[in-house]
């Protein structure tokens, strides 16, 4: 048998769904790493098949996945919850991307799984905040340096949504990132870490092309469902596409007596599976696919306690389940959307704001709270209303370089 490094560089390939994907490495080159509240897998994109139709027998053997009886991803470096089975792949600027002043380019890929499946329609906010990292470590680009020379920032173009994101993060003399400063903290991460700023350029119309898909910052969503015929809603497409709804409009359908919406009642199956027939007739009215399970996400949004210093509190659902943070670009696309006038957003956090006595800073931040703890996140508008940009703080860590079997 050969050694284990040896193994990986001879390049044995495996039978894998009828397919012998004998020019793929197994054990495949890997680097396990965490970005904000999610941990994934990053592979090189040169250590692919050219076609991404054969990764799904690689991606499922990596992840565990399908697995819809114990639903834990045993068998695979998943760890049975959507945010820990996604997959980064990340190479050179290739296509279009070749002109657009970008380092890298990569695609995520999240990984279903009870059913395997692979959704590439849209992309991972905590994620993207070590594409610059991954790329410096494997040398597929060089470090855009400030004036110091101690921050780098990496320029990387999601394939996703054909969106532009910049990391910003300190370097090491090396010029490799710096990960263990204790700079800040991300709510549901223990300790303190080096400053990750993550900033998407021009984050409107990831997926429909349009900031408001509709039209109309607010709409009446039309719903097969016997408890409820329609349900106020906001469509909002920044960084990845989002149906919002407030708290009260739902309580209304799963309650017989007036009162919020808890974590318990979102954990309840038929209030999930309501969840679920909300967003995919958000999905239609969007112009996407209902069946797509990554896109469009789904959140609830209620007003904050009045001791609370939080602008809007939200509970996100991701892949069908309630997520125990928030997925970063849902959290992006909120801050996005409470700056947006007749949004459900923008109402909930115009009343938490006088409800406190206070107004939103000259910054643009919007502090969502979610189950995890508090996120600020940044939106900048310009004069004709476009968004600018979408920023946000994350942390990360690495966590393991190696080989993994598939």
């Amino acid at each position: 048998m050969l050694p284990l490094a040896r193994y990986a560089q001879a390049g044995h390939g495996t039978m894998a769904q009828g397919r012998f994907l004998s020019n793929v490495a197994n054990p495949l080159p890997a680097t396990f790493l965490r970005g904000g509240t999610s941990k994934g897998i990053f592979l090189k994109r040169s250590d692919l098949p050219a076609n991404p139709d054969e990764w799904t027998p690689i991606f499922r053997g990596i992840m565990g996945s399908p697995d819809p009886v114990y639903r834990r991803q045993l068998n695979g470096m998943g760890g049975g919850v959507s945010s820990l089975s996604k997959i980064c792949v990340v190479g050179p600027p290739s296509g279009s991307a070749v002109n657009s002043d970008v380092d890298v380019e990569y695609t995520f890929v999240q990984v279903g799984i009870d059913d395997g499946e692979l959704d590439l329609s849209g992309n991972c906010g905590n994620l993207s905040s070590m594409i610059g990292v991954f790329a410096l470590d494997e040398g597929l680009c060089s470090p855009r340096l400030d004036g110091t020379g101690s921050l780098a920032t990496v320029r990387s173009f999601n394939t996703n949504t054909s969106k532009v994101i910049d990391t910003t993060f300190p370097i090491s003399s090396s010029h490799l990132a710096d990960l263990d400063l204790p700079e800040v903290e991300t709510a549901g991460v223990p300790g303190q870490a080096s400053r990750i700023i993550l900033q998407f350029v021009n984050p409107e119309g990831a997926r429909t092309g349009k900031l408001l898909p509709t039209g109309s910052p607010s709409d009446d969503l039309q719903v097969s469902d016997a408890r409820l015929s329609s349900i106020p809603t906001s469509l909002v497409d920044a960084t990845n596409p989002t149906v919002f709804i407030a708290a009260e409009h739902l309580a209304k359908a799963i309650h017989a007596e007036p009162r919020g919406v808890s974590p318990d009642d979102l954990a309840q199956p038929d209030v999930v599976e309501l969840v679920e027939t909300i967003r995919q007739a958000g999905a239609v009215r969007m112009g996407l696919d209902p069946s797509a399970k990554a896109q469009p996400k789904i959140a609830i949004l209620s007003t904050p306690a009045a001791n609370d210093d939080a602008d809007v509190v939200i509970h996100a659902f991701s892949m069908g389940v309630l997520h125990k943070a928030v997925p970063m670009t849902v959290g992006l696309c909120l801050g996005v959307a409470a700056g947006v006038e007749g949004t459900i957003a923008h109402a909930i956090a115009a009343r938490a704001r006088a409800q406190r006595g206070s107004a939103q800073d000259d910054s643009g931040l919007v502090r969502i709270r979610h189950p995890g703890g508090t996120v600020n996140v940044g939106a900048k508008f310009g004069e004709d209303g476009t968004v600018l940009n979408a920023q946000v703080v994350r942390t990360g860590r690495r966590l393991m370089k190696g080989v993994v079997w598939w």
